[in-house]
Formats: structure tokens, C-alpha cells, sequence
């Protein structure tokens, strides 16, 4: 398996029909209300039983304006799938699997589902062109508002471009989804920082609203591994193998430290690149494990060795120290390198925002500064791209009422 290849096979004209034929036709289906970004599963699950694939594009897109990226990224276990009627029977349907094939589809098809109303006259300045500043933008541009999008990063996409390994999400799938969105008339800015480039008071100035889709960009580091030269994080190290299309050379003998799907997404993307020796080592024990259960068995699949229940203690040059949490024992394990899985936080300065846990210190959308909203991680809620998606559509909406909801 090539980093770059998609590791998830696509389904074939007659294999996607098989899959589609085991829903069960539930009413009220479970599965779509289960859907944070309410892409209602049921109803499209439906079309492909009667092999309208276009009408199944259609219902995806018009309620997701990401639904190429969460048909790959979206951890289906915790939301649709999980409450499939047909659990009680004997696997979940694969309910992304089944969206992937109708939104390739939708791709081959070169259908423009999505179209922008009339301009009702209002600008919106979105800061982050994540998953939330993405959808809050498609949302907007269909609500007639003109909406420019502010990026830092010399690329659009955020976490999806520079985090999420190419062999689960393809930039080119990225792309796809930037241009559907820009087509429909999104002004995006890149390599512009606010609160450096351009500061809030002259977006709130320029604009009748503005809205914080930023993400957690920043990674979390341990004060011990602070001045490690054989450390890295896990955010530059995906960063750095993403933009290098896999091409960087790596020693034979790594530890990654985190059990979150990132630290998956490490340790995956390492023996994909043919490291020998891959050892992670987690915080939590195998029953409280944070990773989901797909991306912990792909993991596994690939020979990572994987060490539950330690924390660091101490490094010294090459050899890392852990201590068990609850029993009397330690480890020590001299390696090449070290990443670090250990959390993300927000970057907030310039951005007038107080955090309490990395959040936003109020509830909702809107900042006690009423011209100011916010979506994506720095806004309550879960902290995945489907997530992002509904915060994004919900802070729009926020947005249109604050400006009168008038076209």
C-alpha cells in the first residue's frame, strides 16, 4: 500500500446497489438523526437502492457542502452507523462508504449542485478556511451574502489539507471540494493572518460580520520534550509528509506518544513509509482507548506495536522513561525519534477571544461582541470534521438572523 493510495476501496456499480438493498427502510430512520451535519443517510441511501445516484449527490451536497470529505473522514461509528437499526442484526450499513460512491459520482457526472442566490448586498469575513469556515461560506454565498474567506496557510483547507494523511483524505479531494465552494463566488484570501495582516477592527470595519472558523493548528508539546532535537510534533509531522507527498526520509526505530486518532494517523502514515520498528505508547489503557476502533485495528494491521496504560516520565538523548498509571512498573525505550501526539489547541492571538479549556468562554455562535461569531474546534461541541460541518451551517444561519434574515 503506497502513502497516497486510498486505503478504503471505492464500491462498484453492482456493490454499492448489495449494500444499499440492506437498509431496512426505517422510519423516522435513526441513522439520519444521528447525523451531526443532518446529510440525511436515509434518504440517500434510498436513491441508490433505485439507482438514482444523482439524486443521492443531490441530497448529500444540499445539506453538505463537504460530503466528499466526511464520506472519508467522518468516524461514522460514533454517529450513523452507530445507530443503524441493523446492529441488532449484524453489521451497520456502510453508510460512507455508500455517500463516497455518489459523491465520486458527482465528480464524474460534473453536476453543480450547489448555486448562489441573488446578492442581498451584506459581507462576511470568515477567518479559517477549515471544515466550518468552508461550509459557513457555502451556506452564506446561497444566502446571497458576499463572503470572504481569510486564510494564514498558503493553501485553503486547513486541518484537511495540511493534517489528514492522503492515503484517508487526497488533497485532490480537497481541492474538489474548495473549488465547489469558491465557484459559487467565495473570495479566499491565503497567506493572510489576522491579527498581523490585517487586524479584527478593520475586518469589523470592512464587513457586517465576521466569523472564527479558526481550528486547532497549534500543537501541544510536554515541557520534556521541549528542547529534544529528536522530537516532533505530530502536527508538523503530517504537515511535512503531506506537502511532500510522502517523500521524506525517517530512521527505522520511532516512538509516537498519544492514543487519539491522530496518534493513529502517525503511526499508520510511518509503516506506510516503510519504518521497521513503530512503537506507540498511550496514555490511556485499551478499554478506555480514545482512538477510534477503525483507525486502532488499521494500525495494528500494519504492525505498530502498541503500549497501553504509560506516561512519560523523562528523556535523556535518545532513551525515553515511562511509568505505569496504575501498576508498579517502568520502560525505557532508546529510539531515533520521538512525535508527540499529545493534544492541539487553538492560536488565538489578534482574535480578542478568551479561552476556558480551549473554547470560547460563552455558549453559541455569537461573541458578546455581536458582530463577531465563531465555529469549528474554538466552538462547543465535538471536535471532528462532521462537527465542524454543522457548526459551520448553524453559525451561518446565526449570522442571517443577526442581519435581519432579508435577502
Amino acid at each position: 500500500m503506497k502513502y497516497a493510495e486510498e486505503v478504503e476501496k471505492a464500491y462498484t456499480p453492482i456493490t454499492v446497489r448489495e449494500e444499499a438493498q440492506r437498509c431496512l427502510l426505517c422510519h423516522d430512520a435513526p441513522c439520519s438523526q444521528a447525523c451531526p451535519a443532518g446529510t440525511a443517510p436515509d434518504r440517500f441511501i434510498r436513491s441508490i437502492r433505485l439507482n438514482n445516484i444523482k439524486g443521492a449527490a443531490e441530497t448529500i451536497r444540499e445539506n453538505n457542502a463537504l460530503g466528499a470529505v466526511c464520506a472519508r473522514v467522518c468516524p461514522t461509528e460514533r454517529y450513523c452507523q452507530k445507530a443503524c437499526s441493523r446492529c441488532g442484526i449484524d453489521r451497520p450499513i456502510d453508510i460512507a462508504g455508500l455517500q463516497r460512491y455518489a459523491t465520486d459520482a458527482e465528480e464524474r457526472f460534473g453536476m453543480q449542485i450547489l448555486q448562489a442566490a441573488p446578492a442581498n448586498s451584506h459581507k462576511v469575513a470568515i477567518v479559517g478556511s477549515g471544515p466550518a469556515g468552508l461550509q459557513a461560506a457555502a451556506s452564506l454565498l446561497q444566502l446571497g451574502y458576499a463572503v470572504d474567506i481569510y486564510e494564514k496557510s498558503a493553501a485553503a483547507g486547513g486541518y484537511l489539507r495540511y493534517g489528514i494523511p492522503e492515503y484517508r483524505l487526497p488533497n485532490a479531494i480537497v481541492d474538489t471540494e474548495i473549488k465547489r465552494i469558491a465557484a459559487l463566488g467565495a473570495s479566499i484570501k491565503t497567506s493572510t493572518t489576522v491579527g498581523k495582516d490585517v487586524t479584527m477592527d478593520e475586518l469589523q470595519a470592512q464587513y457586517e460580520a465576521v466569523l472564527l472558523a479558526v481550528g486547532f493548528s497549534q500543537a501541544k508539546m510536554l515541557p520534556m520534550f521541549a528542547d529534544s532535537d529528536i522530537t516532533e510534533t505530530a502536527v508538523d509531522f503530517l504537515a511535512r509528509v503531506k506537502q511532500a507527498k510522502g517523500e521524506v526520509e525517517l530512521p527505522q526505530n520511532i516512538v509516537v506518544i498519544g492514543g487519539g486518532d491522530v496518534a493513529m494517523d502517525v503511526a499508520t502514515t510511518l509503516k506506510m513509509l516503510g519504518v521497521k520498528n513503530v512503537t506507540d505508547v498511550v496514555y490511556e489503557e485499551f478499554c478506555e482507548f480514545l482512538a477510534s476502533k477503525k483507525e486502532l485495528a488499521g494500525a495494528q494491521a500494519l504492525g505498530v506495536t502498541i503500549i497501553d496504560g504509560y506516561v512519560p516520565e523523562k528523556i535523556e538523548g535518545r532513551k525515553v522513561t515511562f511509568k505505569h498509571r496504575r501498576i508498579n512498573a517502568s520502560l525505557e525505550i532508546e529510539t531515533d525519534k520521538v512525535i508527540l501526539a499529545v493534544g492541539q489547541q487553538a492560536d488565538g492571538e489578534g482574535l480578542g477571544l478568551n479561552f476556558i479549556k480551549n473554547e470560547v468562554e460563552f455558549e453559541g455562535y455569537q461573541s458578546p461582541n455581536p458582530k463577531v461569531f465563531v465555529a469549528g474546534d474554538i466552538a462547543r461541541g465535538d471536535k471532528t470534521v462532521v462537527w465542524a460541518v454543522r457548526k459551520g451551517k448553524e453559525a451561518a444561519q446565526a449570522i442571517h438572523n443577526f442581519l435581519g434574515g432579508k435577502q
